[in-house]
């Protein structure tokens, strides 16, 4: 190395980390994720429970599955994100799996609403650290041609948290639901679905240990000088065209993903006569096998694009999972039988899966490395807040107080919501394609 290099020509320089090691820090990563999606979801198994216990309504509820949880999930993700831009980026994690695995067993010592909401507050603020800080990390172990696969086995947290919670939990809550109040030490008498926040919360304590094998890498394309905060926010408004297309596009097929996840074990039980339960195995399976088989199809399709030159292959290949799992949302919600329905939402869950890690390799590919946790956390900011936010309680409030029915509600909301999203990522294609060219 020459002695007039920049640190950022040095670290560029730098050997990649081992393939064995980066593929460890993968399955790590993957299950701190999962974990923390066990954690999100189990709260929309207990839905009866809970409001007979708490006396809360469905839009409360909603509030519970959506608002409290992603206002400050999203709201911290940026000062967070500021942190681990510049800071380490294992640590931030390790300390926010232990916060998040603790909240999640205070929502079981919550006495009312109030108490409920700030638990799922705190749930939000320590899932917080761990995308942001993720993206960046995988950045820094994987080359560029590598990176739909990589994120995309990353992403499998997601359907593979949210079917253990809908398959594992759902027999845990069919048993705890079933069961006499428990009388446990320091606590006292506990009512059944207090106890399943117990189970699925504190063992994240065991994953925090795990991170401690997650070494810190090189950040390869850092300038020496550190931009101020902010400066994240001049660099999205230079790029508007591609920033936009990837916020505003997968923000509005988020709303109807996690509007669909938070109503669907009930909309089974309030149409069809099944269980929550059995309704939310059946759903775990289909989002653990179909989510997973799509975020690889969609890595594999990204990858396989880029390297045939295609600069615009990881926005692609999401407006082609928004065009071919639109007419299944539609149609699952509206089917005569849970047969029919389950059959039309999995290869909903199939293809609309394979953004989730695209979604995350594309933003590293038009962004420095300086500004890569701050734009990923202002990425879920928007999709979080849009879809994890507002997307169970527009389904609830549609339903409450417009049609009368979840199914209908369910329906409209994709048949409306899912074109718009595919208009604003074709729009998006060519800005996409001129600012990755300019980052190469």
């Amino acid at each position: 190395m020459s002695a007039a290099a920049t640190p950022a020509e040095s670290a560029e320089n730098e050997p990649w980390p081992s393939e064995g090691y980066a593929w460890w820090v993968v399955g790590v990563l993957l299950i701190a994720y999962t974990v923390s999606f066990i954690d999100r979801m189990i709260l929309s198994l207990l839905v009866a429970p809970i409001r007979a216990d708490l006396g809360i309504s469905d839009t409360q509820f909603s509030l519970l599955l959506g608002l409290a949880f992603a206002v400050f999930y999203t709201l911290m993700g940026l000062p967070l994100g500021y942190l681990a831009d510049r800071g380490n980026r294992r640590r931030l994690v390790t300390i926010g799996v232990a916060f998040w695995s603790v909240a999640t067993a205070a929502c079981g010592l919550a006495p009312n609403f109030l108490a409920l909401f700030l638990a799922r507050v705190g749930v939000g603020v320590g899932e917080a650290t761990l995308s942001p800080s993720a993206y960046s990390l995988l950045a820094d172990y994987f080359p560029k041609d590598k990176l739909g696969r990589v994120m995309a086995i990353y992403s499998i947290g997601v359907p593979l948290g949210s079917g253990i919670a809908l398959v594992i939990g759902g027999l845990v809550v069919k048993w705890a639901t079933g069961a006499e109040a428990m009388r446990l030490p320091l606590i006292g008498e506990t009512a059944p679905w207090r106890l399943v926040f117990f189970i699925v919360g504190l063992p994240g304590l065991l994953v925090a240990l795990l991170m401690l094998t997650v070494k810190e890498p090189v950040r390869r394309g850092v300038s020496a000088a550190l931009s101020p905060f902010g400066a994240v926010f001049a660099h999205v408004a230079r790029h508007p065209g591609a920033y936009g297309a990837h916020f505003i596009g997968l923000s509005l097929l988020v709303f109807v993903i996690y509007g669909g996840m938070a109503w669907i074990p009930t909309f089974f039980a309030r149409t069809y006569g099944l269980a929550p339960a059995d309704a939310g195995m059946i759903y775990g399976a289909i989002m653990a096998l179909g989510g997973a088989g799509g975020l690889i199809m969609g890595g594999a399709l990204a990858d396989h694009l880029f390297r045939r030159g295609r600069k615009d292959a990881h926005l692609r290949a999401i407006l082609i999972a928004v065009l071919t799992s639109a007419p299944f949302f539609v149609a699952m919600p509206l089917m005569p039988t849970p047969t029919l329905a389950f059959a039309c939402l999995a290869p909903a869950v199939l293809l609309s899966s394979m953004h989730g890690g695209v979604a995350g390799s594309a933003l590293q590919l038009i962004t420095p490395n300086q500004f890569r946790a701050q734009i990923t956390a202002i990425y879920f900011f928007i999709a979080n807040l849009i879809g994890l936010g507002l997307g169970p309680t527009a389904v609830a409030s549609l339903a409450e107080y417009g049609l009368g029915e979840l199914r209908y509600a369910l329906a409209i909301i994709a048949a409306v919501v899912l074109p718009f999203s595919a208009l604003v990522l074709w729009i998006g294609l060519k800005p996409f394609r001129e600012t990755v060219a300019q980052s190469a």
